[in-house]
């Protein structure tokens, strides 16, 4: 193995693994080190290029002609190998088929749709909020980082109110499956049959209510947009990307509010500011840390040669913390101005259910700061291990009426 710092055609090779406990437990000192050696390094431990300075991030997210999706936006290539489960026709395909299942599924998540979401989701809010309130103590991921989303979106969705309890470990499973065959990723897979029978049953047209999400997807069907196979498919691109990652991003958002009472009084004085709070925290925490995409061609990338189908690891957590684009990158600041960070992604990829986590984060943290005077972290915070997503398992706080 390369020592640290020595390069081949021009690139450094590093000696780290992005995909070990130690790293997940803290990350922070390796993304500087991969942001520091160089604008592309080699991961000699997966065989694989890395780039984790925002405008590599942003250049590879934004060229998906050169860096392609439909090889698989984990480790594995689908050209060499067979994927787990049936390609995701949004997440793991490039234009034009991309262009056309995404248009379905922006006409159904569009912001006319939110709008009409929205006050069911804010009452939602209030009434999780009051329940906290009776409680006072309580953990922020289970009982409302997990709670809130579960108790609105698979209704917004058309699910039925059975066996809902797979939906958290099916999400989970999927951004394991990103990762190399490591324990976790092994694991995921192993325990994985029932929820995905559930999934796969759950997105059939029969088993979703008429006039929610699922079933306007479906209906898509009948105007020729796409396939009765495609429909399916589609919906349960919604059930990965609409629930884990706002249950992240909802815990993130608690958890620094919880960190930095200075914010959280900001807050308080502006409710105006929920959003902006929500977005700062998956900049700052990043829900998802990381996406592969494929190289279609040789390419030059900031002065480094990558040749064709070499997998190219994107950081989007290290993106979203490069001093060379944020001004103190490591300060969690309501009142920043986040566009342009890469936590949803970026270009044509970008994370098709963002509008849904923002609604949920922004409703869920301005009926916090509309009820709520302090919340206190009375326990030790224990970290959800996953070779995608960073999140929290458990939060143990205490909230005081305002």
């Amino acid at each position: 193995m390369s020592a640290p710092g020595s390069t081949v055609s021009g690139v450094p090779h590093l000696d780290v693994d992005p995909f070990d406990m130690n790293f997940f437990a803290d990350p922070y000192p390796t993304h500087e080190l991969l942001r520091e050696t160089g604008p592309v390094v080699y991961l000699d431990k997966w065989k694989l290029y890395g780039v984790a300075r925002y405008a590599e991030v942003h250049a590879v997210l934004n060229d998906p002609a050169t860096f392609c999706s439909s090889r698989g936006v984990g480790l594995s290539d689908f050209k060499k190998e067979t994927p787990w489960r049936p390609q995701s026709l949004i997440l793991e395909a490039d234009p034009p088929e991309h262009t056309r299942t995404r248009a379905v599924l922006s006409k159904v998540l569009s912001p006319t749709v939110m709008k009409g979401l929205r006050e069911r989701f804010a009452a939602a809010a209030d009434q999780r909020v009051d329940a906290l309130l009776e409680k006072r103590s309580f953990d922020a991921i289970a009982d409302l980082a997990e709670a809130y989303p579960l108790s609105i979106f698979p209704d917004a969705l058309g699910l039925k109110p059975e066996g809902r309890e797979n939906l958290i470990p099916y999400a989970s499973l999927v951004f394991n499956a990103f990762g190399p065959p490591n324990e976790l990723r092994k694991e995921a897979i192993a325990r994985s049959a029932p929820h995905q029978a559930y999934v796969t049953a759950q997105c059939q047209r029969d088993n979703l209510t008429p006039g929610g999400i699922g079933a306007c997807i479906h209906a898509h069907v009948d105007d020729g947009a796409i396939t009765a196979t495609e429909a399916p498919l589609l919906v349960r691109s919604l059930l990965s990307a609409g629930l884990d990652t706002t249950v992240n991003g909802i815990g993130a958002a608690v958890y620094c509010l919880a960190r930095f009472p200075d914010q959280w009084q900001r807050l308080r004085s502006d409710l105006t500011l929920a959003r902006n709070a929500f977005e700062e925290a998956v900049r700052f925490e990043s829900p998802v840390q990381t996406f592969f995409r494929t190289t279609t061609r040789e390419v030059d990338l900031s002065g480094a040669t990558i040749g064709e189908g070499e997998k190219v690891l994107m950081f989007l957590a290290a993106a979203n913390r490069d001093p060379r684009r944020w001004d103190k990158p490591d300060s969690y600041d309501i009142t920043r101005r986040t566009s342009g960070h890469v936590g949803y992604g970026s270009g044509i990829h970008m994370c098709v259910g963002q509008l849904v986590a923002r609604l949920e984060g922004e409703t869920m943290l301005s009926a916090l700061a509309r009820r709520v005077a302090s919340i206190e972290i009375t326990g030790e915070p224990k970290r959800r291990f996953n070779n995608t997503l960073r999140g929290l398992d458990s939060l143990p706080v205490t909230i005081s009426p305002a």
